[in-house]
């Protein structure tokens, strides 16, 4: 017996030191987990700090960019307060209904950032709201008159045909365009009264209701938009036309200086390739916001229609003209990349240097004459008086192209044999040429829009000088 009770307790102290070890092993665990959660924690709130911090200042540089936004928002605010008026004050309430928050749907739906969005959005729903609404009533009319047998059919029917053909109606450009907001609220409109469940005279009066509140929320836009610093559809593409013109001349006289531009010392030709590769990036940006600024173009010219006469534009201004300058730019910007491509990109073998001195002042003098003449236009946008010298810089122009197609020909007969080291050289010739053609057009382009009575007629000094300078000449 003895012995098995000193086993027994043998037993029991193996069994508590099995526990008080184990127990000293989860407390140490604990105290070295402790440390990584705390770790843990302090990262996830530094993570979500600097991501604050980084969102707060791309939001201070969006405002400073473009204070108009800030502007912007604020304006929907005053309208929605104005709006909420209406909802809030009992003996307004009274006057309009429980539909005034109808009014509040339609500023927060049709208040655009130029005076052309609101304009079209709020034409388009006031006018999509009364013929659908209309047309939905007289239908839900003759169902009922038809009885109950041929209600339904009438209802389905018209629902059928109607959203079919309006839905339709989007894919044509013209309609989608200028209407497409309108056709797609005249489908929800008219499929939530023909399928509601309401009677006649309480249909009746809730559209009334319902126009009237939609009216007054599209006044009240239109109204805060073109009081408060309105921004003018048909300015914006007016300057966004001037911005390109001047952006194509910069990237095409820089790209040809570039290329021209003399080789440094092999000491100093790490820190060149830095910052020809910055230089290259920026003169890329150039013609690259020309290239892909057709969808604002189509935009702003389309909204542009819709705005009354303002400034020094007119009734009738034709915004379309803008999409052929547009259009002729983008033209000439297809050319600039294959010739900064050309020039910078590629890495081009070493030219002889009586060819490059042969052919360097004619590149030089044809990329400015070039660019001369698109400077001339934007300033003519710019300032909106009539360009008055432009016709002689492009004819200066084309005489430079000539006299480059000249120096072509009389290439110095040493380089001649030397096929593949002039060919880059003249390559470069015939986009620059190339170039002077498609410059040209922009010129023609800018013709119909600068005829126009809202450009005045310039003082004529450019036009005396461009005179005193070419009597000279020829004499």
């Amino acid at each position: 017996m003895a012995g098995e009770k000193e086993a027994s307790r043998r037993g029991l102290d193996l069994e508590w030191q099995v526990t008080v070890s184990g127990a000293a092993g989860s407390s140490v665990k604990t105290e070295a987990q402790s440390p990584l959660a705390v770790l843990w924690v302090c990262n996830l709130v530094s993570g979500l700090r600097l991501k604050a911090w980084s969102l707060g200042r791309r939001v201070w540089q969006i405002g400073a960019d473009d204070p108009r936004k800030v502007i912007h928002g604020m304006k929907v605010g005053l309208a929605l307060v104005l709006t909420s008026v209406f909802y809030y004050t009992r003996p307004l309430y009274d006057g309009v209904g429980g539909t005034a928050m109808w009014a509040v749907m339609t500023v927060v739906v049709v208040f655009e950032y130029t005076v052309g969005g609101t304009l079209y959005k709020g034409l388009n729903r006031a006018t999509a709201t009364v013929s659908a609404g209309s047309l939905a009533f007289g239908i839900h009319w003759l169902a009922i008159k038809s009885g109950k047998t041929a209600d339904h059919i009438i209802l389905g029917t018209s629902i059928f045909i109607l959203s079919s053909a309006a839905t339709f109606f989007r894919f044509i450009p013209t309609l989608k365009a200028r209407f497409d907001y309108g056709l797609m609220i005249f489908i929800l409109t008219f499929n939530l009264v023909a399928v509601s469940g309401y009677r006649v005279d309480q249909l009746l009066a809730l559209a009334q209701w319902r126009f009237c509140t939609i009216t007054l929320g599209f006044c009240i836009c239109l109204t805060v938009c073109t009081v408060v610093r309105p921004v003018w559809a048909g300015e914006e593409l007016h300057c966004l036309t001037t911005r390109n013109m001047e952006k194509l001349a910069e990237s095409l006289q820089e790209s040809v200086a570039e290329y021209l531009k003399e080789e440094q010392e092999e000491e100093e030709e790490e820190d060149s390739e830095e910052c020809k590769h910055n230089c290259s990036s920026q003169k890329l940006q150039g013609f690259k916001c020309v290239l892909n600024s057709k969808a604002s173009e189509d935009s702003l010219a389309n909204l542009a229609r819709w705005e009354p006469p303002h400034g020094c534009f007119s009734y009738g201004h034709p915004w379309r003209q803008y999409l052929k300058i547009g259009a002729a730019m983008r033209h000439c910007a297809y050319c600039i990349e294959s010739l900064t491509n050309c020039c910078i990109s590629s890495e081009n073998l070493e030219l002889p240097d009586s060819v490059r001195s042969h052919l360097a002042d004619a590149y030089l003098k044809l990329s400015s004459d070039s660019a001369k003449v698109l400077k001339e236009l934007a300033g003519s946008f710019k300032s909106m008086r009539k360009p008055s010298s432009v016709d002689y810089l492009v004819k200066d122009m084309k005489n430079t192209a000539d006299e480059l197609q000249t120096a072509l020909s009389s290439v110095p007969q040493e380089a001649t044999v030397l096929i593949m080291e002039t060919l880059p050289l003249i390559t470069v010739a015939s986009l620059l040429i190339e170039i002077s053609k498609r410059v040209e057009g922009v010129a023609v382009a800018t013709k119909g829009v600068t005829g126009l009575s809202c450009f005045r007629p310039s003082d004529g000094d450019d036009e005396l000088k461009v005179l005193n300078k070419v009597v000279p000449a020829m004499a």
